[in-house]
């Protein structure tokens, strides 16, 4: 599947906005929206400023993540995830994940491209600020949060492997396969409950891997 098909199948979701001006973000907001921005210049070289909002409960009308472009504080474009909106100069790429999100780029003309700015009274920029005041300590809690997800993707595969060969006719062929493994309920509720910290972690600095987090979601 070609760059060009899933950019033509992204420009068919973006839809007109309704003018709405922007709601500022609280603080109990944390968890449930992100908020972004970059500052361009426009045609004249005045300065514009677009913000992406994406509220990952979904719309209340249809339960959808939706990724809302804001010009200037007023609402310009909508479109569902993974979007991709353009603005003078490029375009603004934003897709989602069950934790937060996983991209929030602006992709030049040229092909270079760079994260746009959270919101200063997000946690995004909270963790932004932590790795830039305390880099030794964000390297950290970013190693913590990748053990926290090998451990999950490990266990996850033993689970798999379990149950595959547990159907009658791979077990005739290869036999069952038993986990060395067996955790106690309150060990397994606290090994999810890390992964989802973990995930949550990566997704406010927009880490995202494959493999890890697709197993985290």
């Amino acid at each position: 599947m070609s760059d060009t098909w899933r950019e033509r199948r992204a420009a068919r979701r973006v839809k007109a906005g309704d003018g709405r001006p922007l709601k500022r973000f609280r603080w109990w907001q944390q968890l449930t929206r992100s908020l972004f921005h970059l500052r361009i210049a426009g045609a004249a070289g005045q300065p514009i400023v677009y913000s992406i909002d994406v509220r990952h409960g979904g719309d209340s009308d249809d339960g959808e993540v939706r990724a809302r472009l804001y010009r200037d504080g007023v609402q310009e474009a909508v479109s569902k995830t993974p979007a991709r909106f353009p603005v003078p100069g490029g375009v603004i790429e934003v897709a989602t994940t069950s934790f937060g999100l996983k991209r929030a780029h602006f992709v030049g003309e040229d092909g270079r491209e760079h994260q746009l700015r959270p919101d200063p009274r997000t946690a995004a920029a909270w963790r932004a600020r932590l790795d830039r005041t305390h880099p030794g300590l964000s390297r950290m809690i970013g190693a913590v949060s990748v053990v926290f997800l090998l451990i999950g993707v490990a266990l996850l595969g033993l689970q798999l492997l379990e149950i595959i060969t547990g159907i009658p006719p791979i077990a005739e062929r290869v036999g069952v396969f038993i986990s060395p493994v067996q955790l106690p309920l309150w060990l397994n509720v606290a090994l999810t409950f890390g992964a989802a910290v973990a995930s949550t972690e990566r997704a406010l600095r927009l880490r995202y891997h494959w493999l890890l987090d697709a197993a985290g979601n």
